[in-house]
Order: C-alpha cells, then sequence, then structure tokens
C-alpha cells in the first residue's frame, strides 16, 4: 500500500437540485483515491454524520444516548474514483434512513474498512476483517482507508448531494517492547494455521516474577488473565504517578482524577508484585483476535475454528517452556471479567484437568435461558416482550438505579449497520460467530433474525447443546463433577448493567443442588453493584476491576495446598 497523501482539496460537495423536489432521492457518493490503493477492494463501506465537534464522527458511533449516525453499505472489488452513492435505501442508526435525519449542521466522514479473503479448510470462502495489531476495531484499525471530516447543512428538504473522498488510511500499530518485567511472544498455532488457510499466531504478554533470572532453578504456577484484547499488559508500573498528570474525570465510574487513580493502583502492584511474602507466579494476558471480534472466546467453534486447542495445547506449553512454567493442570488458574469471565468458567468447563480453578467475574451469559433478558429456547422474539396488545422493547443496558440507555433492538441494527454476517465486530455478533453453526456460505447461522428479532430455535438448540454452560454442567456433572470439585468461583454484581447476574442466578440454583459432587466452589454477589464486580464487597467497582492480578492470589494458595498431587513442587517459587 503506498503512503497516504493529504487530497483536503478533494473533500468536495455540490448542491444538485435537492430544493427543487422535496421527494427527490439525495445522495452522498464516496469513493477513495488512488494515492492511497490502486487495488481493488472488498469491505464494509460506512458514512458517519455528526453534530458534536469534539471527536472525528468515527468516535462516536456507540450503543449509548450519546450516539451519533452511522449508515453502511457492502462493497467487492470498489477501485479507486469508484462512487458509491449513499441514498435514502441504505440501512443506518439510529435513523434507518438519510431521509430522517434533522435538518442541521453535520460533519461528515467515511470510513473502508477492508475485508481479505480466507479459504477456510472447511471448504468455504469468506470475506472478513483480519486484525492489524488493534483488537477488531473498525474506526482504528490499520489499513482502513477514510476521510477528514467536513461540515454538510441538511435542509428540511433533506441532505444535499454530498461527494466524499477517502484521502487518508490508517497507519500501523506499533507492537509494545520487552522490558525488564513484562515479555512478549507470538506463537504460530498449527491448528488455527490449517482452518483458516493462512498463517494465524497467537500472542501474550507475560509478566515475571520478581527473582525469575536470580532463581533459575524455579517453576512457576501460571495465572492466565482472560479479557478483551491487551494491547500491553496493563495495570503495572515500576513507577509512581506523575506528580503532574493532570485529572481526568471518568464518566463510566462518576470520579474526577480517576486516570491518576489508575496510574496509583498499577505503581502499587508493582511494590506488591516485589513484597517478600507474595507468592512468586507467571501471570499472561493473552492476544487470540479473530476476523470476528477481539478475541476468541477461547473455545473451539464452527465459524472461528480450534481457539480452545490452540490456547490450551500450543500457546499454553510455549509460555511454559520459556519461562519456566509447571506444565501442569494443578499449577495453572484462569480469571477475568465479562467476556474474560466466560472464557475462564468456559475453559476450565471444557477443559477440566488442565486447569485448576477459575474465578468468573460478571461472566456473559452462562445460562441461554437467560441470555442478558432473552431466554433463547421459549421466547418468540429478541427484541420485543410477547403482548397482546402492547408493543415494548426489551433493553439491553441499564445503570445501577434501572435507567434504561439502550435496547436490544438498537443494538442489534447498529452492528447490522457496522457489518452483515455476523461481521460487525461487536458483542452480538461474536456471540453468534462463537456458539452457531456453520452456514451453507460459511459464515455463522443467525441466532435470530438481525432486522426483526424473530428466534430461530434450531439455532438455540445448538447452542445449548455446545455452549450453555449450565447446560452442559448439569448434562455432564456425573461426568465432570470430580474433575470439577472447588474450581468453580463466579462472582457478579446484582445490578450488572447487561442483566448478567440473572444467568448467575440459574447457574448457582443448579450448583447449589449439586450432591453428587458437590462442586464446592463459591457464587457471590455485589450490592447494588455494577459491571464488572469481581467479588470485593469492600471496594467500589472503579478500584477492585483493577485488582484481579492480587486479589484471588489468597484463594489460589489455598487451592494448591489442598489439591497439589504427592510430591509437586511446592517450594522452589516461595522464595523472597
Amino acid at each position: 500500500m503506498k503512503n497516504p497523501i493529504p487530497l483536503s482539496f478533494l473533500l468536495l460537495f455540490c448542491l444538485l437540485g435537492c430544493e427543487n423536489d422535496p421527494k427527490n432521492n439525495c445522495q452522498i457518493a464516496v469513493s477513495f483515491d488512488e494515492a492511497l490503493n490502486d487495488q481493488k477492494l472488498d469491505g464494509r463501506l460506512l458514512l458517519m454524520l455528526s453534530n458534536n465537534d469534539e471527536k472525528e464522527p468515527r468516535f462516536q458511533i456507540n450503543d449509548g444516548l450519546d450516539t451519533q449516525l452511522i449508515f453502511g453499505m457492502n462493497v467487492e472489488g470498489m477501485s479507486a474514483g469508484e462512487n458509491m452513492v449513499f441514498d435514502d435505501a441504505v440501512f443506518g442508526y439510529p435513523y434507518a434512513s438519510l431521509a430522517e435525519v434533522p435538518p442541521g449542521e453535520y460533519n461528515v466522514q467515511a470510513l473502508l474498512h477492508v475485508y481479505e479473503t480466507f479459504d477456510l479448510s472447511t471448504g468455504h470462502t469468506v470475506k472478513l476483517p483480519m486484525d492489524n495489531g488493534e483488537g477488531q476495531q473498525w474506526n482504528k484499525s490499520p489499513g482502513n482507508l477514510y476521510s477528514k471530516p467536513f461540515k454538510i447543512t441538511v435542509t428540511e428538504k433533506g441532505i444535499q448531494d454530498v461527494r466524499v473522498v477517502m484521502d487518508e488510511v490508517i497507519p500501523p500499530i506499533e507492537e509494545p517492547a520487552d522490558t525488564e518485567w513484562v515479555k512478549h511472544i507470538k506463537v504460530k498455532s498449527e491448528k488455527l494455521s490449517e482452518f483458516w488457510g493462512r498463517d494465524v499466531y497467537l500472542g501474550a504478554h507475560v509478566l515475571l516474577p520478581k527473582g525469575f533470572n536470580e532463581h533459575p532453578e524455579a517453576k512457576y504456577p501460571l495465572m492466565v488473565f482472560h479479557g478483551h484484547f491487551p494491547s500491553d499488559f496493563g495495570g503495572f508500573s515500576t513507577t509512581p504517578p506523575d506528580p503532574n498528570m493532570k485529572p481526568e474525570y471518568s464518566a463510566r465510574f462518576d470520579m474526577e482524577g480517576y486516570n491518576i487513580v489508575q496510574a496509583q493502583e498499577s505503581y502499587d502492584f508493582y511494590k506488591r508484585w516485589n513484597e517478600p511474602d507474595f507468592p512468586r507466579f507467571l501471570i499472561v494476558e493473552i492476544q487470540h483476535p479473530t476476523p470476528y471480534y477481539d478475541d476468541s472466546y477461547a473455545v473451539n467453534s464452527a465459524s472461528q475454528g480450534p481457539y480452545g486447542d490452540a490456547i490450551t495445547y500450543e500457546l499454553i506449553p510455549e509460555i511454559e517452556r520459556q519461562f519456566r512454567g509447571m506444565g501442569e493442570g494443578w499449577s495453572r488458574f484462569l480469571y477475568g471479567g465479562s467476556t474474560g469471565g466466560w472464557e475462564a468458567l468456559a475453559v476450565q468447563v471444557k477443559y477440566p484437568d488442565e486447569y485448576n480453578g477459575c474465578f468468573a467475574a460478571c461472566p456473559d451469559p452462562i445460562d441461554f435461558r437467560a441470555y442478558c433478558l432473552t431466554n433463547i429456547y421459549e421466547d418468540d422474539n429478541a427484541y420485543y416482550y410477547d403482548s397482546e396488545h402492547k408493543k415494548l422493547e426489551v433493553p439491553s443496558h441499564r445503570n445501577y438505579l434501572g435507567q434504561i440507555q439502550s435496547t436490544l433492538r438498537q443494538g442489534n441494527h447498529l452492528e447490522l449497520v457496522l457489518g452483515d454476517k455476523s461481521r460487525s465486530g461487536q458483542q452480538w455478533d461474536i456471540w453468534e460467530a462463537t456458539y452457531s453453526p456453520q452456514g451453507e456460505d460459511g459464515y455463522p447461522v443467525r441466532l435470530w433474525d438481525k432486522m426483526s428479532g424473530d428466534i430461530d430455535h434450531q439455532v438455540a438448540e445448538y447452542w445449548k447443546q455446545n455452549y450453555d454452560l449450565r447446560h452442559i454442567l448439569e448434562r455432564d456433572w456425573d461426568k465432570l463433577g470430580e474433575h470439577l470439585k472447588g474450581k468453580i468461583h463466579i462472582y457478579c454484581g446484582d445490578m450488572d448493567n447487561y442483566y448478567l447476574n440473572n444467568a448467575v442466578y440459574l447457574m448457582e440454583d443448579f450448583l447449589e443442588s449439586t450432591t453428587e459432587p458437590y462442586y464446592g466452589g463459591e457464587v457471590a454477589y455485589g450490592d447494588k453493584a455494577e459491571h464488572c464486580w469481581n467479588g470485593d464487597p469492600s471496594q467500589p467497582n472503579a478500584i477492585s476491576r483493577m485488582r484481579y492480578n492480587t486479589m484471588y492470589v489468597p484463594k489460589i494458595m489455598k487451592r494448591i495446598a489442598e489439591s497439589a498431587p504427592k510430591g509437586a513442587d511446592l517450594t522452589s517459587w516461595r522464595y523472597q
């Protein structure tokens, strides 16, 4: 790809007579210049409008109340200079059509989310966005083309015809450098490379224990911190906060100076990591983005391939080989929140002897009878409650007081604008890409119709048998129970923003009813706690979310003492 050449003078808009006919189908034409790329491109072409000047429109699209406007279409073989026309028929969010955009002044911007072609081992050919080191973020993925924003006016008669030329390309991301404490590795996965028909790599950021180089005889337990794509090992700093750091406000936690709090917590973790009484572990954060999301959900799936096997049998052993891990199931532990919470529990269930305990905080739905607020087995429609005379939408996000910010229909329609065929890179689509069977076209089969919300119960049954963790545990407890005793720990706020506590209640009902054997773990809830409460009732979410790497250590040490096999190494890594 050639270096981008600024072409600001090509950002033109022209009046083409919309004012003469209020019913005229006004159009916005989008193209890209050959100075950026002289090849024919596939992808999702996105057009954005914003009446907020604080950021570029591409950074203002979300599922909340402050979202700006976006419209999307697929393009195949798009050539430089070729105009792709957005008209009133192109689907958008939160307005379904350009014709619905209110009068006013807007910044307009276009972006092409580039797709690549994959020839899968299943015999299918699919077009998907490859992760380029950013963690599947369409608005900042290297190689994507975009235009600089410029202003247009929408009148009472509609949108004036506009021409937008994409003259910028998002640059590559520099990979993090090794430090004394944090090392970075990449491992080619033979299993995934075979599935995807090209080389696929898994990555990891490894935090070394104190004394790693001074104690070459030591071998270490391994703590796997699951979560979304980490650009580097987070929350660890060898230096205290800069006293001149400018405080920044966190809207999520309603806290002034939260950046300073974060910096202090990172430094406090470093100090705790070096204390004489702190156990010496390896902690890893893994990178396993897929063409569908910022991570794979760490399990095997029909449309994404054998990520579960690749992580457990390729990546983890290589980390242990390079950094002197013990390499045995009793010495490995899983933890994480939200997506990472589901992953920690799912990996423990699907690989029961390869890990010795999971600590799953605010996990994604672990019982699909409570797929947030939808029972995918009994409900006919995901977007609306069943009612003969009312049409009430199902909410998807609330605050701790129960106030609603979005609905299930709205969030799914945003995803449909960002990409069809489960290609939006967002939450509902990655659940489909992970849990659904592969369709005849090579893409995941929809659980529900993305426009209407009507549920396909045949697909729901596939989800149940393969990924409903509560169902799997109940169905297979006679085989799994002895392997999972004492290993399952789940934590969730009772006012989780995404209603994830509902599934935890159902899981708890099953776990507490098991007697042959009793599960012997823990399920706990945070009073009025939002997403992502992780088991510490003494601290608010804003603080406890930064203490994953230390808060479960006492429980892990207790588990090791109780379960390590006879003759296991319990001393070489306990130096001061």
